[in-house]
This record gives structure tokens, sequence and C-alpha cells, in this order.
């Protein structure tokens, strides 16, 4: 069998008990199977959500859900207790484990990109397990209201299947509390588990759950298969405490709900479409969206306004004139230069800035339609 590359995301309530304390046996299942995946040949990425729960258990303090510096300073006391952990199950199995805290900010700029990206082959390559968590003692996206910023993700469901993009995996596995994506609330009678998912339909988006502890639902983990399949991965959703669900999973087994992949998106436009959080947006005329919706590039002429502070080689929305975005983008200009060439001629935009400049604002390569 081939070596693949899989992502495996655990929630709060895979690794933590009733009382929200972490559940030191299931951590233990958890890297006995991931180190039998890699004696396998398998390379895995764990995504791992724990760490306010941790601290809040090691600091013994009553949970403060709306206080953001508390949830802050729990995540920083907690982290160094679950990294602990789980350097010590990997360790009995002749593993290494690497800790990689990310922001969003870290996947919205390019280079940090790519470079978190080889940071993780690297350790895949010398052999460490590389454990990555959602960086919440500096992450400020709730405190985040700048005119034309949309963050890239708000848990690790999301932050599992940008990673997984990045990296280019074969395979997501998000293990939850519940067995997989049922047809109405798992609690209620007669609701069926859905074995495959062969697209994200409205009806599947539509279905709801919520989990007790931790950030994400279900809600959740649609979309994060929704923009792993649209990257082309499978991901497949199933229960953390079943049995060797990761070995079983590997196996070809059927277990949980299983995602279909669609088509593969070329790495710089899963980068823009899903890694990226937009930093503005450019509202153009009716004529520069049709063009771009028919394979064209923007140009300075059909940009009829700029919102929000964004830099060159920042993602923004591109908006139409009834300020719907149809579309992302990598601009080669920022917000100040566009400002002073919107409108404007190609042969005008030289004159104000110099020839060197390109004569597109986005190149059509570096645009992702969001509407067809």
């Amino acid at each position: 069998m081939p070596q693949r590359l899989i992502v495996v995301k655990v929630g709060t309530q895979g690794i933590t008990t009733a009382d929200g304390k972490l559940d030191e046996e299931e951590m233990q299942k958890l890297a006995s199977q991931i180190a039998a995946a890699t004696k396998n040949g398998d390379k895995i990425i764990l995504v791992t959500s724990g760490a306010v729960a941790a601290g809040i258990a090691e600091l013994g303090i009553s949970p403060k859900q709306k206080d953001v510096a508390f949830q802050q300073a729990a995540a920083a006391t907690g982290q160094s207790v679950l990294m602990a952990k789980y350097r010590e199950y990997f360790k009995s199995y002749g593993l290494k484990v690497a800790q990689i805290l990310l922001t969003a900010e870290d996947l919205s700029n390019r280079a940090s990109y790519v470079h978190t990206c080889d940071v993780l082959s690297m350790l895949l390559k010398i052999g460490v397990v590389p454990i990555i968590n959602e960086n919440d003692v500096t992450s400020v996206d709730e405190l985040l209201h700048a005119e034309g910023y949309k963050s890239n993700f708000s848990d690790n469901d999301i932050l599992s299947v940008l990673v997984a993009g990045a990296v280019c995996a074969d395979l997501i596995i998000i293990l939850s509390d519940v067995d997989g994506l049922y047809t109405a609330d798992p609690s209620e009678p007669g609701a069926q588990l859905i074995k495959t998912v062969d697209s994200i339909t409205t009806e599947i988006g539509g279905l709801s759950g919520k989990s007790k502890r931790g950030k994400g639902g279900i809600q959740s983990k649609i979309k994060a298969a929704e923009i792993a399949t649209s990257c082309g991965i499978p991901l497949v959703i199933a229960n953390s405490r079943r049995e060797n669900v990761i070995v079983d999973v590997l196996c070809g087994k059927e277990v949980g709900t299983y995602f279909k992949p669609q088509s593969r998106m070329p790495a710089v436009k899963r980068w823009i479409a899903y890694g990226a959080a937009t930093k503005g947006s450019i509202q153009v005329n009716e004529g520069a969206k049709k063009a771009i919706l028919e394979g064209s590039s923007l140009l300075p002429v059909g940009v009829t306004k700029v919102v929000g502070t964004f830099n060159e080689g920042d993602v923004v929305t591109l908006e139409g004139s009834d300020k719907k975005e149809f579309a992302r983008g990598n601009p080669n200009y920022s917000s100040t230069q566009l400002n002073l060439i919107k409108g404007l001629q190609v042969t005008e935009v030289h004159s104000k800035l110099g020839a060197e400049k390109p004569k597109e604002v986005i190149e059509h390569r570096n645009i992702h339609l969001t509407e067809e």
C-alpha cells in the first residue's frame, strides 16, 4: 500500500471526561492507534482540541464561557498539560511529537502559509508526529471587527481541513462524540446514520447538532467537509470512542460518515478559497463582474470602490454592484494604491504608478469564483 498522509482531528469531548478533566485512557488509545498507523507506513498529523478544558481543570476555577481573557489564560495553562500527556503516551511507542500553534493570520499570509507547510513536511520526513492546535492565547478573531475582514477559521474542525489542504493530505478523519452525520438530531427517535455523502446539498447543510464542550458542532463539521471535498480530499466523521476507530477507517472499513471528494483544486486557489482570511473587498462594475465570471482578470477600469485596508498579496473578496461576494482574489496592489488607480485605463495607471506595475489588479489565475 502506498504511503498516505492523514490528518486526524480529535475534539475536546474525545479526550476529556464528563467533569472536564483529560481522559488519559482515551489519549493513550489515540496515541496507540496513530502509532499503529505510522508503523504501517502512513504519516499522521494530529489536530487536537482540549487545551482550554485541560487548563480549567488544572486551575480548579469554574469556567467563564464569555470571558475571552479567561479562556485564553486557561488555554495557556492547559496547552503545556496537554502536550506533556501526548509526549508521554507517544514516547511509549517510540514516537516523538512536535507542538504547532496556529492562528488565522499564520495561514492568511502566503509566506507564513508556505513556511508552515515546509515545517510540517520536515517533521513528517524525520518521523515526528506534528500536533496542531489553534493558538487560543493570541488568537483575537473574536475581537477583530475591521471593515472587510473575514476570518478563515473559528475552530479546530476548520483548522484541520485547512492544514490538510495545505499539505495535500490523502484523508481527513474528524473524531467527534457522535457516530457520524445523522438524518436528524441523534437523540431524536428515527434518526439514521448517513454512511456516505456524495455531495453537500442544501439539505445536508441544514442538519444540526451541538457539542457540550468545545467550540464545534455538526455544522462546523459539515463546513469542514465542504471545504475538504472541494479541495479533493475525502473526509470521515466518526466517534472518537469507538474501539480502534482510526485503524478501522484506514483499513477501509465502513465507519461513521464518509464524504466523497470532488476534483482537486490547485494549491494557490485552495489557499485563496479557504486558507486565507479576507482583509478587505473590491467592488467592481457589472462589466468587470461578467468578464471575471467568464474567465478574465480584473483591470483597474472595472474597480468602483475599495473597502478595508489590505496589502499587495493579501486575499480580498470581489463584490458586484449589489455588494454581494462573487469571488475571492490575491491582488497585485495595496488598498492605498488601488484607491489611486480605480476606474483608470492601463495607460493612466502606468503614468501614475510607473510602467513596471502589472496591468491587472488581480490575474485570473489568482481568482477563485464563489458564484458561478
